[in-house]
């Protein structure tokens, strides 16, 4: 995985640079003190992962990150842990208070590698995709989805025959290997299936017996 690393103090970069060294799945192409010359990397090249501190001179990590155009995964670094939920807003892949350990370090890494390889999985074909339960990767056809659930770090994706399967992911990531033209966001915890729902009011979809609520800023499905 191609990583790069965006903060101001040359010592964080250190830290980082010396944690990367350790994580084998972690290749860091290049390091910034300034967050203009790292946009200028990322025009030229592709990175799977970027590591960026949230305050900074001239312009903030948030701001940087809403800029790009094709965004990588991105894990925020920052001293302040009042910006947290600011960097989970735009769906951070992690978020790391400094100062952060290796342990720390590796879990957030882990876990931007999984959502790679999710990625990767849904692009062998129009019809299915995988998802990783457990050590395993299993394959789940796009027809047999009734609806999808967040629960905390986990996803429970429900299926015609009332199995479920869980995987460690965010709707926000899930939403990326869906077509958007057979699935709707409907809340901010549950994606449907278009062709499973039954009937829909204002407030919720019903899916065979089960009633799915629908959140305020998702009115559009119901109009």
């Amino acid at each position: 995985m191609i990583a790069i690393a965006v903060d101001d103090e040359p010592i964080a970069l250190e830290v980082i640079k010396s944690h990367a060294a350790k994580v084998p799945f972690i290749e860091l192409k290049a390091t910034f003190t300034n967050a203009f010359d790292a946009l200028s990397f990322l025009q030229k090249q592709k990175a799977d992962l970027l590591f960026l501190d949230i305050k900074m001179p001239d312009i903030s990590g948030i701001e940087f990150f809403k800029s790009l155009s094709s965004p990588p995964m991105v894990i925020f670094t920052t001293a302040y842990s009042e910006h947290a939920v600011e960097g989970f807003e735009v769906a951070a892949v992690d978020y790391l208070l400094k100062p952060f350990s290796l342990a720390r370090f590796l879990k957030a890494c882990t876990k931007a590698n999984e959502l790679l390889l999710l990625k990767a999985g849904a692009t062998s074909g129009d019809d299915y995709i995988f998802l990783k339960d457990g050590y395993e990767q299993v394959k789940i056809m796009l027809k047999d989805i009734l609806y999808i659930e967040a629960s905390g770090n986990y996803l429970n994706v429900v299926l015609t025959d009332h199995q479920k399967v869980m995987t460690r992911s965010t709707i926000n990531d899930i939403l990326t290997l869906l077509p958007e033209s057979s699935f709707t966001r409907i809340h901010r915890s549950f994606i449907v299936a278009n062709d499973k729902v039954d009937k829909f009011s204002k407030q919720a979809v019903l899916i065979g017996l089960t009633e799915i609520p629908i959140g305020n800023t998702y009115q559009f499905f119901a109009k």
